[in-house]
């Protein structure tokens, strides 16, 4: 399902990141939530903690394990995202479509080979 909020920006989205669908923006969003709240439950003092590139693709990462298990390549695959680095490209198009904010510090370089996606989403064929 597409959030509201990818929705209504959708126009915008797509003029910045034209490659990736509606529902790829959707996954950066909840991703995004999804690493905060893992992040919250290891910093429990701070309220609003920045999430940094690096840490976002990690968070991102997790989730498509989380949520789509030995499918999550697929999945990814299915919306054109086939590197840490297009998770950034999403990332700077809702900056832009102001879904989310960014430091000064912040920029795509950030998303650069976090991982390989053949060995982060790597399928375990065991035999019976």
């Amino acid at each position: 399902m597409i959030s509201p909020e990818v929705s209504i920006a959708w126009d915008k989205l797509k003029e910045s990141a034209g490659a990736y669908p509606p529902s790829a923006f959707t996954f950066v969003q909840e991703g995004l939530r999804y690493t905060v709240e893992r992040l919250r439950e290891h910093d429990a003092d701070e309220d609003e903690r920045h999430v940094s590139g690096q840490e976002l693709c990690l968070g991102l990462r997790d989730y498509a394990l989380n949520q789509y298990g030995p499918l999550a390549r697929t999945v990814l695959d299915s919306w054109n995202v086939k590197r840490t680095e297009d998770f950034g490209r999403m990332v700077f198009a809702m900056v832009d479509a102001k879904l989310l904010r960014k430091t000064e510090e912040d920029n795509q370089a950030d998303f650069e080979g976090v991982y390989d996606f053949d060995e982060a989403f790597a399928v375990e064929v065991g035999l019976c």
